[in-house]
This record gives C-alpha cells, structure tokens and sequence, in this order.
C-alpha cells in the first residue's frame, strides 16, 4: 500500500468533453472513512520557451475565458492521445508563433494542479528559431498575437500581473536561474 493511499470505491464521470473529463471518486481513507473526491481528467500539455537569435523570448497573448481577461504566456498546448511531448512543442511552436526548432531542450515536467487535476505539463526550450514560410494554421477557436520580450522585460509583465499563470512564471524563473549560473 501506498503512503497515504486513497482507495477508489465508485468512479461517475460528470461530463466528458474536448479538453476534459470531470469525474467524482468515492474513497476510502487511509483512516478507514469516505470522502467524495471531484477530478479533472486532462490528456497533458507542453510549453515551449522561444528564444529568438536576439535572446529575446517569444510570448503569445490571449484572452482566457475563465479569467475574464487576456494573459501573456509561453506557446503551449494540449497533448493529443499517444502523441510525444516533443512533436506536441513543435505543433505548439509552429502553429503559435510560426517558427521552428531543429533542437528542443527538454527541461522538465510538473503537475499543473495537483489537487483536483492529474494534467502534466512538459516544458521544453528551442534557442535555434527559423521562420517558416507557410506555417501550420493554428486552432479555429485560438486568437493569438505574439509578443517579444527580454527577460527583464518578461520580469516586468510577471510583476505588473501580465503574466500570471504557472508555466510562463516557471519559464522565467528556469531563464532567471541560467542567467545566474
């Protein structure tokens, strides 16, 4: 048994849509008691730090809905079944920005809300940018507009507030991090 182990009871998925599936989980603690625990199923995502030959780092931004308000992020997108993270970066990267990597660095991975969400996010970084002629076209529903920014500049955004979700925070502080060493 594992340290702390929850075990599932009854499994009812509430709605299983294009991005997730929200279920409800009978358990039983490890104290012998029940809880009732609500989860988000997610496929997993990628982000990709763009840094352009300029050693300027290459943002997108757009409106999110459950906020209300538009955020500048890292391109990153959503796993597709049985799809690598690195291909997933590539996607993301031509599609969002219309460039291209030949070398992706992997850097990590990390659960985005461990809480309520099992969703991965696996982060990657392309320094060897090309522009590519007729890129991929992005998601019918996506409206995008890229940004670039210096890493002070990206510093900035993060205090003013314009960037503000976890993945670009951690993407900086990776970029804080290398400057230093």
């Amino acid at each position: 048994m594992k340290k702390f182990e929850e075990k599932t009871i009854r499994t009812e998925t509430i709605y299983d849509g294009k991005v997730v599936k929200l279920q409800v989980d009978d358990v039983t603690l490890p104290d012998g008691k029940t809880s009732k625990r609500e989860l988000i199923k997610h496929a997993g995502a990628v982000g990709i730090i763009p840094i352009t030959k300029d050693h300027k780092i290459v943002f997108v931004e757009q409106y999110r809905k459950p906020l209300e308000k538009s955020l500048v992020e890292i391109p990153a997108g959503k796993l597709e079944e049985g799809e690598d993270p690195l291909v997933t970066a590539l996607r993301e990267l031509e599609e969002e920005t219309g460039y291209t990597a030949s070398s992706p660095k992997f850097i990590t991975s990390f659960y985005t809300s461990p809480g309520f969400a099992d969703e991965i996010m696996y982060l990657y970084m392309a320094k060897d940018l090309e522009p590519i002629e007729h890129p991929a076209a992005g998601d019918d529903d996506e409206f995008i507009e890229l940004i670039e920014l210096t890493l002070d500049e990206a510093k900035q955004y993060v205090k003013d507030k314009k960037i503000h979700d976890a993945k670009t925070n951690y993407a900086i502080l990776y970029l804080q991090t290398l400057e230093r060493m």
